[in-house]
């Protein structure tokens, strides 16, 4: 078996081990949820513990709760039973991992765990386990087969749990009402956060740098402005200097290629109408959506009353390490 026949059959394995746990789904899993939502709502957090591989995934489980907005802090189920299990408060909800649910260090620590009034959401393949049977809430993670050709490594199965994981740290954070300007303030730094808390006024051309021209400007002295901004289009305005039309760099190539006398007519004859345009005050991540959905180098920045305040060039981006 080649390489490439080798990685298509883990990539059947694990998406049929997922399709499987899909399936078994029920009332089980909006019970966690709720038991997560209440939890958070009184300022409680949710413990995750797991051993060995599935305590890799618990850790990034805890990550993706807290960068949702829910409060999590991963425990060592070994040092947890010399003084670390004083991170445990009543209130708190635990999820532990361990897919044959009879890890010894686990459910030792299950043990100190129930000393505390908190809930126990466990994530395992065997809901007849030691662990199952202590738990509040178990959530089914059982797969056919593991991705290993001895069907002994975690593959399937880890996945299986991670994605479990994503399932219910999306659900909580709906049902939360965790929104996009809320993820905003837990990523304030890197691309995500440069995206969610810039907004288009702060990275757009402006003033001397923003060419904007009358309807009845000539071509050539669009140009001439065009040029004086360093920038590949102008704004075309009407009387009330709200935003009619566009002309780029683009246009004049292609009307001098089939008229001569394109320099000496008025904008108003050759301009784009009804640009593509954004709000001054939108998100720098609503730009990036236009820039990728539509084919155009410059995006036209306006105010509320329609007016061509700013430019955006697809060059500056790279530079301002939005994209």
């Amino acid at each position: 078996m080649n390489h490439l026949t080798r990685a298509r059959q883990v990539f059947d394995i694990e998406l049929t081990a997922l399709k499987a746990v899909k399936g078994r789904l029920d009332e089980s899993f909006t019970r966690a949820v709720d038991t997560l939502v209440g939890v958070l709502s009184k300022r409680g957090k949710v413990v995750v513990v797991g051993i060995g591989k599935s305590g890799n995934i618990g850790r990034k489980i805890a990550a993706t709760l807290t960068s949702t907005g829910s409060t999590a802090v991963v425990l060592n189920s070994v040092d947890a039973l010399h003084g670390d299990l004083g991170v445990v408060n009543d209130g708190d909800a635990v999820l532990c991992l361990s897919y044959s649910g009879e890890s010894e260090e686990l459910l030792n620590l299950v043990g100190g765990l129930k000393r505390f009034a908190v809930r126990i959401i466990s994530f395992t393949g065997n809901p007849r386990s030691t662990l199952a049977r202590s738990s509040d809430i178990v959530l089914n993670t059982r797969v056919p087969k593991e991705a290993c050709p001895f069907n002994l490594a975690p593959t399937s199965s880890t996945t299986a749990m991670l994605v479990m994981g994503d399932a219910l740290a999306m659900a909580v954070m709906q049902a939360r009402g965790f929104e996009q300007s809320d993820f905003a303030k837990h990523h304030p730094a890197g691309a995500i956060g440069r995206n969610l808390l810039l907004r288009v006024t702060d990275i757009m051309r402006a003033e001397k740098r923003n060419p904007v021209a009358s309807q009845s400007v000539t071509v050539r002295e669009a140009i001439l402005t065009m040029t004086r901004a360093k920038a590949g289009c102008v704004s075309v305005v009407d009387a009330r200097g709200r935003l009619a039309g566009v002309f780029t760099d683009g246009d004049l190539r292609r009307h001098m290629s089939a008229d001569a006398a394109v320099l000496d007519r008025p904008l108003k004859q050759v301009m784009t109408r009804k640009p593509i345009c954004i709000r001054d005050d939108a998100l720098a991540v609503d730009l990036l959506r236009i820039f990728n959905e539509r084919n155009i180098d410059d995006l036209i920045v306006v105010n509320a009353k329609r007016e061509p305040v700013g430019i955006v060039d697809l060059q500056d981006l790279p530079k301002l390490k939005l994209m």
